[in-house]
C-alpha cells in the first residue's frame, strides 16, 4: 500500500488499528467539544448523570417491596429515633452501662409553656432608664450570708472527673468578673480558685477522696450533695488504671485506689443524720450558708421536710433535665420530675409551711436562657444554676478546634483530645459576655412587667399555653379572659369606682 505524504503513517495502518485510531480521534473530538463548551458542557453532563442516577434510584424505591426497600431504613430511623438506634448499637457492641454526656435528649414538659404578662396601662411599664435591683441573698439568717447580684450561678462541675483545669480556672475568672457565684463541683480541689474569685460554693460531695479543708474554709457557702438530676443518688466508680498520676496526686489518694462516689452521703445514713452534718459544717466554716442538693422525685415534699428540719440555709432542686459528663440514659430519660414542676412544688410547699422566708431555693436543670431564669424566679426560686449552657458559652469561638472530627466537649473534658487547646482568656471573655447579656435581658423583662427589682417577679406575672400546667400549677390559661368589671377588679380599678 502506498503512503500518502500528506497523511503520514495513518494510511499505512491495518484495519483494526485504523478503527482504534478513528475511535480515539472521535473521543478526543467529543471531549474537545465539551471542553470548548466550558461550564455549559460540564453542567449538561452533570445534570444528565444526576438525572439518570435519580431516575434509576426512584424506580428502585417505588417498585421494591418493603422488605427489600432501602427507604425502610429512613422510616425505621424516623420511627425508632436516631439516638435510640445509636445507643442500641453501642449496647450491642459492649456489655456495659452507657455513659451519655450532656443530659437527656427527650422533650420533657419545660419552661417554654409559660408566658409573662405585659404591663401596659392598668400596670404601667417601667421607664427605660430605671435601674433594676438584682440583689440576692442566700442564707439570710446565717451568720455570714452569701450576697451577689447575678441570678445565674455556676452549677457543680468537677475538675478531673469532668472538666480540665483550664476550663475551671476560666469559669472562676469569669464568675469574678461578672459578680456570679462559682461552684467547686465534686472532684479534685483547685488551690488557685480562692485567689481568683470571692464567691465560691464548696460541694461537700459523696466521694471517697479527702475533702479539701483549705478550699472549704475559703468558700462562702457549702452545698451537701445528696443527689443530682441526671444521676439521682446512684454511685459510680472511676477505676484506678484510668486515673493519671497527676490527677491522683491532686485527689490525694494512694496508688491503685479507685475513685468512688457513694450512693449515699457517707455521713447521712438516715434522715436525722442530716442535721448533724449541717451543724458540723456550719461550725467548721464559722457560719457560712449550708445547703443541700437533691434530684427532684415523686416524694419531693418528703425530702424537703427532712432538709428544712435539718436547719439548712438553702436547697438546690435539680430537675429531670439536668446534665452531667456521663450517666446511664435510663436515669436521664426515665427518672425524676421536670424542673418546671419541681420548682413550683418546692416553692409552694415551703411557703405553705413557713420555710420560704428562711430557706433559699435554687433551681437547676436545663435552664438555658434569660427567659428560663426569669420564669424559675417567678415560680419561687431565689437563684438558678447553669451547667451545660455555661459550657456552650465558655467554648464560644473555640469549638472549631475540635470540629468536625471530634465533639466540642473534647475541648473541655479533662485530658481529652483537644483539652490542651482550650484558651483560658478567650473562654473568660465569652462567659463574662454571656452572664452580662443574660442579666441585661432579664432587666428588660422586669421593666416589661412594670417592676424595678428581681425580687418583685412572682407567679402572678405568669400565664400558660398548656392546660396541664394550668391544672397542676394553678396558673391561668392564655385564653382565660380577665374582666375588670367583675366583682373583684384589680386594685387600681377599685379606686376608679366604675
Amino acid at each position: 500500500m502506498k503512503k500518502c505524504k500528506s497523511s503520514g503513517k495513518f494510511f499505512g495502518m491495518n484495519g483494526s488499528k485504523k478503527q482504534t485510531a478513528l475511535k480515539a480521534l472521535g473521543t478526543a473530538g467529543i471531549l474537545g467539544s465539551v471542553i470548548g463548551l466550558g461550564t455549559l458542557g460540564v453542567k449538561f453532563i452533570g445534570h444528565f448523570a444526576i438525572n439518570k442516577v435519580f431516575d434509576s434510584f426512584l424506580k428502585i424505591i417505588t417498585s421494591d417491596q418493603y422488605n427489600k426497600n432501602l427507604s425502610e431504613t429512613f422510616f425505621s430511623v424516623q420511627r425508632i429515633g436516631s439516638q435510640v438506634i445509636l445507643e442500641t448499637e453501642l449496647r450491642a457492641d459492649e456489655a456495659k452501662a452507657l455513659e451519655r454526656p450532656m443530659g437527656p435528649a427527650r422533650k420533657f414538659p419545660n419552661l417554654d409553656d409559660l408566658k409573662f404578662n405585659f404591663a401596659q396601662i392598668n400596670t404601667l411599664p417601667t421607664e427605660v432608664d430605671t435601674e433594676i435591683d438584682f440583689s440576692i441573698t442566700i442564707g439570710k439568717y446565717s451568720k455570714r450570708p452569701l450576697q451577689f447580684d447575678q441570678f445565674m450561678m455556676l452549677a457543680p462541675m468537677a475538675y478531673g472527673i469532668a472538666l480540665s483545669k483550664a476550663v475551671k480556672i476560666a469559669f472562676a475568672k469569669a464568675c469574678a468578673a461578672a459578680g456570679a457565684v462559682y461552684h467547686t463541683g465534686a472532684g479534685a480541689p483547685l488551690m488557685e480558685v480562692p485567689e481568683l474569685c470571692n464567691k465560691i460554693i464548696f460541694l461537700y460531695d459523696r466521694g471517697n477522696w479527702p475533702k479539701s479543708q483549705e478550699t472549704l474554709l475559703k468558700s462562702q457557702a457549702v452545698e451537701i450533695q445528696l443527689g443530682q438530676g441526671a444521676y439521682g443518688g446512684v454511685g459510680y466508680t472511676t477505676k484506678a488504671d484510668l486515673i493519671s498520676p497527676e490527677l491522683r496526686k491532686e485527689f490525694r489518694i494512694p496508688k491503685e485506689q479507685d475513685l468512688i462516689t457513694a450512693s449515699r452521703q457517707p455521713e447521712v445514713q438516715n434522715p436525722k443524720d442530716l442535721k448533724n452534718l449541717v451543724d458540723k459544717l456550719r461550725h467548721i466554716t464559722d457560719g457560712v450558708p449550708i445547703g443541700v442538693k437533691i434530684a427532684a422525685g415523686k416524694y419531693l415534699e418528703a425530702d424537703l421536710y427532712w432538709i428544712c428540719s435539718s436547719g439548712a440555709d438553702f436547697i438546690v432542686i435539680d430537675g429531670a433535665e439536668a446534665a452531667t459528663k456521663g450517666s446511664p440514659p435510663v436515669l436521664q430519660d426515665d427518672f425524676g420530675i421536670p424542673t418546671v414542676f419541681a420548682i413550683d412544688r418546692a416553692a409552694k410547699w415551703m411557703e405553705k409551711h413557713g420555710y420560704k422566708e428562711r430557706i433559699s431555693l435554687i433551681a437547676s436543670g436545663n435552664i438555658r436562657t434569660p427567659g428560663d431564669a426569669l420564669k424559675v424566679k417567678a415560680l419561687g426560686a431565689d437563684a438558678c444554676q447553669i451547667g451545660a449552657i455555661a459550657l456552650v458559652a465558655l467554648s464560644h469561638n473555640q469549638i472549631h478546634k475540635a470540629l468536625p472530627f471530634e465533639p466540642p466537649t473534647s475541648l473541655t473534658w479533662y485530658d481529652d483530645k483537644f483539652s490542651d487547646q482550650f484558651d483560658i482568656e478567650t473562654g473568660v471573655q465569652s462567659m463574662y459576655n454571656f452572664f452580662e447579656s443574660c442579666k441585661l435581658e432579664m432587666a428588660e423583662g422586669i421593666r416589661a412587667l412594670g417592676k424595678t427589682a428581681l425580687s418583685q417577679v412572682n407567679r402572678d406575672d405568669l400565664v400558660t399555653t398548656n392546660e396541664m400546667y394550668a391544672r397542676g400549677m394553678n396558673l391561668p390559661m392564655v385564653y382565660d379572659a380577665f374582666d375588670p368589671l367583675d366583682e373583684q377588679p384589680p386594685p387600681r380599678l377599685k379606686k376608679l369606682k366604675l
